[in-house]
C-alpha cells in the first residue's frame, strides 16, 4: 500500500510552490496597474481590430500608429503568423477609425480587417458578478450535499471543506499559469479564461467527490481502521479510473489547443493546466487534508 496521505507535507510544498507565482503577480499587478490581474477589453472595455497585411509586419510598427493618433494605452501582438496584427485599444468613433485605417494603409499598404469589435467594461463586470455569485452559490450546495451524502460518517462538513479548498486550489494554480503567460506572451484574462476557470471547478469537484465516496464506502468496509490507511486504499483504487478519464479529456484538449487556432489558445491551455490541477489536488490536496484534520481531532489539537 502506497503512503500517500503520509507524506502530505511534500504535496502541500508543491502546491504552495506552484501557487506562488500567481499571488506574488497579483500582488505586483495590484501596486502597478491598481488591478490583480490583467484584464482584456471583455472587463475593462475598448476595441479589439485584427488586420491581415500582404507583408509581414511588426507589431510595434503598427502599434506606434495608433500611439501616434493619440492612444497612448494600445497593445499590439502577431496573431496566426507574422503578417496578422490584432490591437487592443480605447473606443473610438468611425472618423478616428477611418483616419487611422488611411495612416496605417499609407505606412504598410491595404490589409484585410478580420476582425473589429467594441466592448463595454459593464458587460465584463456583470459576467463576473454572475461568475462569482455561481461559484459562491456551488460551494454552499457542496457542503450542503456533502453533509447531507455523508451523514453516515463522523464530521461530514470537513470533506465539503476540503473539496472547495482543493476548488480554490486549482483556481489558483490556473491564475498562477496566466500570471507566468502574461510575462511571456501578454496573456490576459478575458470571458474564455473564465469559462474555462468554470469548467476547471467543475471538474476539480467531480474528482473530489469520486475518491470521498470512495472512503465512505471503504470506512464502512474496514471498521476500525485507521482514516489514513482507509484513504490510501480509497485513492490506489480510484486512481486508475481517475486518471484514465483526465487522459482522455486531456489528449482532446491537446489537439484542439495544437490545431484549434489562435483564438482557443487561451481557453484550451487554460483547461489542460486545471485539469491536471483538479486531478492532483483531488488525491495529494483534498484527501490529505481531510486526514491530517482527523488526526490533529484525535490528538486533541
Amino acid at each position: 500500500m502506497y503512503r500517500l496521505v503520509e507524506h502530505r507535507r511534500i504535496w502541500f510544498l508543491l502546491s504552495l510552490i506552484a501557487i506562488l507565482p500567481g499571488i506574488v503577480f497579483m500582488l505586483w499587478n495590484l501596486s502597478t496597474s491598481g488591478t490583480l490581474l490583467p484584464l482584456s477589453i471583455d472587463y475593462t472595455g475598448g476595441t479589439q481590430w485584427e488586420m491581415r497585411f500582404a507583408e509581414p509586419v511588426a507589431p510595434t510598427d503598427v502599434g506606434n500608429v495608433f500611439v501616434e493618433a493619440g492612444f497612448s494605452d494600445t497593445k499590439a501582438f502577431h496573431v496566426e503568423d507574422d503578417r496578422t496584427v490584432q490591437v487592443k485599444f480605447k473606443n473610438i468613433d468611425i472618423s478616428q477609425k477611418e483616419r487611422i485605417q488611411q495612416a496605417i494603409v499609407a505606412r504598410f499598404g491595404e490589409f484585410d480587417e478580420r476582425l473589429y469589435r467594441s466592448i463595454g467594461p459593464a458587460i465584463g463586470a456583470e459576467v463576473s458578478r454572475a461568475a462569482l455569485l455561481a461559484v459562491i452559490a456551488a460551494s454552499i450546495l457542496i457542503l450542503i450535499y456533502i453533509a447531507l451524502a455523508f451523514r453516515e460518517i463522523s464530521y461530514p462538513l470537513r470533506y465539503g471543506m476540503a473539496a472547495i479548498v482543493a476548488l480554490v486550489h486549482d483556481v489558483l494554480i490556473t491564475v498562477s499559469f496566466l500570471s507566468i503567460m502574461n510575462l511571456f506572451a501578454g496573456w490576459e484574462i478575458d470571458a474564455l479564461f473564465l469559462t474555462a476557470t468554470l469548467t476547471v471547478i467543475g471538474f476539480s469537484v467531480n474528482d473530489t467527490i469520486v475518491i470521498f465516496d470512495r472512503i465512505r464506502e471503504n470506512l464502512r468496509r474496514y471498521r476500525g481502521a485507521p482514516l489514513a490507511t482507509v484513504a490510501n486504499r480509497s485513492i490506489i483504487e480510484t486512481a486508475q479510473r481517475s486518471i484514465a478519464t483526465q487522459v482522455t479529456a486531456l489528449l482532446v484538449l491537446a489537439a484542439i489547443l495544437i490545431f484549434g487556432g489562435i483564438t482557443l489558445r487561451i481557453f484550451m491551455a487554460t483547461l489542460i493546466v486545471g485539469l491536471v490541477s483538479g486531478t492532483y489536488s483531488s488525491i495529494f490536496t483534498a484527501t490529505p487534508l481531510v486526514v491530517a484534520w482527523e488526526e490533529r481531532t484525535a490528538r486533541g489539537g
